[in-house]
């Protein structure tokens, strides 16, 4: 409504204007009028009645010999042609407005001009050009505090330092240029500028300062654009990747490649798939990075985007070294060799187109030839001996010189044939010290791997023969007791559900231990099908009812009849896990409710309980393979391994698990698993 409101003002006051120059007198006055005029339809840019309010405001003031009317009426004619793309009429009439205001001293002019040069020689790529124009008008608008102009010149030198790869200047301009479409209110250069800078700051490597701007242009109004958005989201998802985020980059690259698939952005969905590839590879899940990396690469070429086909043949060379295809690794390392060598050398300094001069006078003043007469005297014999004689002389020079050229030639060829040959060898030279590189980095990953798994390997045995030695020490413990008859009847009745405690814990211990040893081999290899949620549930209840009944827990079981597409044997041990885990942490009076439904075409499980709960510093510890455990309320010991084996289990089933906790309170463990064969 504002700008409607702003557009009528405007008009008003042109109409205004057009009324009060039909009554002047011809003059200056007039003259005066007419540019506020042109001034007023320039900004509204009705650019066809600035034309003929210029034309007629020209011929006057070329009548009265109006010096300022003539500059004025120059340059807004030049900015026409601007705008029309008429570069040769447009830099032509800004140099002759900018002449004139300089025989009028009229600096602020001056600087006018300078800025529009600046802004169609940067639009043309001349940046180098531009700069220099740009930088000339500054100082005079930053004096003289022209927020619009300055806006424009800020705008322009930023665009030129970031194609001339000057980028610490080039965020210096950015920056003053958001400040002044701050005060301006334009939306649409505020979103630009945020754009800019978040490139800037992620080729700095300060990727929180790139997610801040980015953030913003998604939550400015120009951001409702999907081209945008789908470019935005990518950006993101690549941010966060740095830093190993995989939750929130999984977030924003799925909502990129969906935005970017929908609208066929081909520059977009390039961009997203790389991150993904990047994704996957860091997660280890190779097959799936390798098909987003060809399509990445496909799109690259047919795109002709260099830096992206760049990125791709490292990522190729990462994933095949991964993979110990040491001879493909090699293939990609190539190209990238190749690629990156070439754009070094293609990307120096940007092209600047040479102004061509007008105007150039030619010397059209031509002399007479000096003519040359042959004289056609008879040439005596001595003179025919003497000029034998020379002419023996010089065919003794030419052979002298042939002999010395074909001599040179050889050397130049044995030259550049040793030279092809040195090449060659230091090439193979090359070629064997990358494969021996790629080798190193391979067993380098391995050893880090064995490294890692090794230390697992090592607190897990530290914690089997401490809990698995207590809890069978205490069985050992009865039954010598019984042995001895060191105990009565009513004795040992008391003692069974300590006992069956300590069996119950070894039973786990041993169970999840095997489940993890398995995963570490990778020898788990779901077979999904259909099966009934409920049915799971009753069977697992009934293993831990007599421990809930000792522990006084009460069991609330809201479970329908439904089911879910996954590996039964799988879903089974991640429920009894979780059930075991909800009675670990329960004590007398608490609560265990299980329960199930479905959403968004899924099955959602969830197992809650009203026990201790989970502090907010340990919740991050939960589903990592570090083998991260509390006592119960019993003081139930545990391996620290059951949650990272459901985590293992449940993504192998193309489905999640998450738990929500409060300290005090308890705790709600979920699991999402397909209803369906999954697409992928």
């Amino acid at each position: 409504m504002l700008s409607i409101s702003i557009g009528f003002s405007q008009t008003d006051d042109i109409d205004n204007l057009a009324l009060e120059l039909a009554f002047q007198e011809q003059d200056s006055l007039k003259v005066e009028t007419s540019l506020k005029i042109i001034k007023a339809l320039f900004d509204i840019k009705d650019y066809e009645r600035a034309r003929e309010y210029i034309l007629k405001s020209e011929k006057l003031s070329n009548n009265l010999n109006y010096k300022k009317g003539i500059a004025e009426i120059t340059y807004y004619k030049s900015l026409i042609y601007a705008q029309k793309d008429d570069y040769i009429n447009a830099v032509s009439g800004y140099n002759k407005s900018k002449a004139l205001f300089n025989a009028l001293n009229d600096t602020l002019s001056v600087a006018k001009v300078n800025n529009s040069i600046g802004l169609i020689e940067i639009k043309r790529g001349n940046y180098n050009r531009g700069l220099q124009f740009s930088l000339a008008a500054i100082k005079e608008l930053e004096k003289r505090n022209l927020i619009s102009d300055l806006n424009l010149a800020y705008r322009n030198l930023a665009k030129a330092y970031y194609n001339t790869n000057l980028f610490e200047k080039a965020m210096e301009f950015y920056l003053k240029a958001l400040g002044v479409q701050m005060k301006l209110n334009d939306s649409k250069g505020i979103n630009e500028s945020h754009s800019k800078l978040a490139e800037l700051y992620s080729n700095k490597k300060e990727h929180r300062k790139a997610i801040e701007y980015y953030e913003k242009v998604l939550k400015s109004s120009e951001s409702n654009n999907d081209s945008i958005r789908g470019y935005v989201f990518s950006k993101l998802g690549g941010e966060y990747l740095m830093f190993n985020d995989y939750d929130k980059a999984t977030k924003y690259l799925i909502q990129g490649y969906n935005i970017n698939t929908r609208t066929k952005n081909k520059a977009g969905l390039l961009l997203t798939l790389n991150n993904l590839g990047d994704l996957n590879l860091k997660q280890g899940r190779l097959n799936i990075a390798e098909k987003q990396l060809l399509d990445a690469g496909e799109i690259a070429k047919s795109l002709n985007n260099k830096i992206e086909l760049l990125r791709h043949y490292k990522l190729m060379k990462s994933l095949d070294s991964t993979r110990q295809r040491f001879d493909r690794a090699f293939v990609w390392q190539r190209e990238y060799y190749e690629l990156n060598t070439s754009l070094k050398k293609t990307k120096i300094k940007p092209v600047t187109s040479t102004e061509k001069q007008t105007n150039i006078e030619l010397n059209t003043n031509s002399g007479s030839q000096p003519e040359v007469n042959v004289s056609t005297d008879k040439v005596t014999s001595a003179d025919n001996v003497e000029m034998n004689k020379v002419l023996d002389k010089y065919k003794i020079i030419l052979y002298a010189l042939l002999a010395a050229l074909i001599v040179v030639s050889a050397l130049l060829v044995f030259t550049y044939l040793k030279r092809n040959s040195s090449i060659k060898d230091l090439q193979e030279l090359e070629e064997k010290n990358v494969k021996i590189e790629l080798q190193n980095e391979a067993f380098s990953e391995q050893t880090k791997h064995l490294e890692n798994v090794n230390n697992v390997k090592d607190k897990l045995f530290s914690i089997v023969s401490h809990d698995l030695k207590d809890s069978l020490s205490s069985i050992n413990g009865f039954i010598d007791l019984l042995k001895d008859g060191s105990l009565t009847r009513e004795e040992f009745d008391d003692l069974i559900p300590e006992l069956s405690e300590n069996a119950n814990n070894a039973s786990l211990l041993l169970f999840n231990l095997l489940n993890w040893s398995k995963s570490q081999m990778q020898s788990l290899e779901p077979k999904p099908s259909l099966f009934d949620i409920q049915e799971v549930f009753e069977s697992k209840v009934k293993l831990v009812d007599q421990r809930m009944e000792s522990k006084g827990i009460t069991l609330v079981d809201h479970t329908l009849r439904d089911f879910a597409y996954a590996d039964r044997s799988m879903f089974e041990i991640v429920i009894q896990n979780l059930l075991a885990n909800a009675l670990k942490f329960c004590k007398n009076g608490d609560t265990i409710t299980v329960s199930n439904y479905i959403s968004n075409g899924s099955c959602i499980v969830s197992i809650a309980d009203t026990g201790i709960g989970v502090s907010k510093e340990n919740l991050s510890k939960l589903f990592k393979n570090n083998s991260f455990t509390t006592m119960g309320t019993n003081n139930e010991k545990g391996t620290g391994l059951g949650l990272s084996i459901c985590k293992e289990l449940v993504e192998l089933n193309h489905g999640k698990i998450w738990v929500e906790s409060t300290q005090g309170i308890g705790s709600t463990f979920y699991v999402q698993l397909p209803k369906s064969r999954p697409n992928s």
